[in-house]
């Protein structure tokens, strides 16, 4: 029996094997938040005829991919950095601008606190209240933002609350960290997956704010967490040149640099993803709408965080009930100013979500 103390993230699959003798295999994850629809198929017909790349050493500016980058999300070559993951960039990020003080929107993914704490800095949580949804109050952040703060972090969509802050709020936050000179950075990882998309990301905001870099990648709405492709928009020239000079020469190899080219040109892919995400989000929330013993927060990514209102139910009984049907969901007790009546889990094909929807229900009526 698993203790009650332990969690898993989304690629634990080889610990869920050992504990509950299931092949990895054959676990369905809603708990990694990434595309159910698997790798671009333009990619999967193209890759092996460039095979020959790795013959020689990718081009130490990555001309090309920045290039095809810039197209995709509509910025300029030049205000484009890649590496090896978004995390490399978060490093090099921090390695620079070494807050003192990094003020991190919460509940979220735990790995910026982190880096600024491997960076010798602080941090504190805004929370984000339940009462009003996860959503961000401009006013109280602004009197958060003291002082000796002089770094933002927002993750945008969030993880896991799936809320978003619209790019229009966005430059609210922006002027008033500029004002107090503090940076902002956004980590746009699950942007792809909202419905409107150019409603939410800050990206066109780099050509006009100098305090502001964006992270994205290709784990989850690529489908590509092997291939470690990370990129940043940013428009501060001067802070771009110095991860440059920092950064270590080709750290993302031949092949996959050859990959993030090819798939951030299949639009049929692209447009197929954001379809079907759209239509299940919308399903599942309806379904949910169904069942008293829930609460779930209107998400903007192709995730959902649920509050369980059934009081003998926690979100380990959940897992345990979804996880011996090879279905594994996301516990969140662990996340910041959650507690275990939350659960988070992705939108996957839409007889995986019904699969899912059956045994939560069994659980919860």
């Amino acid at each position: 029996m698993i203790k009650h103390s332990d969690h898993f993230h989304g690629s634990d699959l080889e610990t869920i094997e050992k504990v509950y003798g299931i092949k990895k295999e054959d676990i369905v994850s809603f708990s990694a938040n990434v595309n159910p629809l698997g790798i671009s198929p333009k990619l999967k017909t193209t890759l092996s005829e460039r095979i020959d790349a790795i013959m020689s050493y990718p081009d130490r500016e990555y001309t090309s991919l920045r290039k095809r980058i810039g197209e995709y999300v509509h910025a300029d070559i030049e205000n484009i950095i890649v590496g090896n993951g978004s995390t490399e960039l978060i490093s090099l990020f921090i390695q620079i601008k070494h807050p003192k003080k990094a003020l991190i929107i919460g509940p979220t993914y735990s790995e910026y606190e982190r880096e600024v704490s491997l960076g010798g800095g602080s941090t504190l949580y805004y929370r984000l209240e339940e009462e009003n949804n996860f959503a961000l109050h401009i006013p109280k952040l602004e009197e958060e933002l003291t002082s000796d703060v002089d770094l933002l972090v927002i993750c945008n969509p969030n993880n896991p609350t799936s809320t978003a802050i619209t790019r229009s709020d966005m430059r609210k936050i922006l002027d008033i960290c500029k004002q107090k000179g503090i940076f902002v950075m956004v980590d746009e990882t699950y942007v792809e997956f909202a419905e409107d998309i150019l409603k939410i990301t800050s990206v066109p905001l780099t050509g006009y704010y100098n305090n502001i870099i964006i992270l994205r990648g290709i784990s989850k709405f690529f489908a590509a967490p092997g291939l470690r492709l990370g990129y940043a928009i940013c428009g501060n020239v001067d802070l771009l040149k110095e991860m440059n000079q920092r950064k270590n020469p080709w750290t993302i190899n031949s092949l996959a640099a050859i990959a993030g080219e090819i798939m951030f040109t299949d639009e049929e892919y692209i447009k197929e993803t954001r379809l079907l995400i759209a239509n299940e989000r919308d399903r599942i929330c309806k379904a949910l709408d169904q069942c008293k013993n829930v609460k779930y927060f209107t998400p903007t990514a192709n995730f959902i965080l649920v509050k369980i209102l059934k009081e003998e139910v926690t979100s380990m009984d959940l897992f345990e009930a979804a996880i011996r049907k090879g279905l594994m969901i996301r516990d969140c007790s662990t996340f910041p100013f959650l507690n275990n009546k939350f659960i988070r889990f992705c939108f996957m094909t839409p007889a995986s979500n019904d699969e899912l929807l059956h045994v939560l229900m069994q659980v919860l009526r």
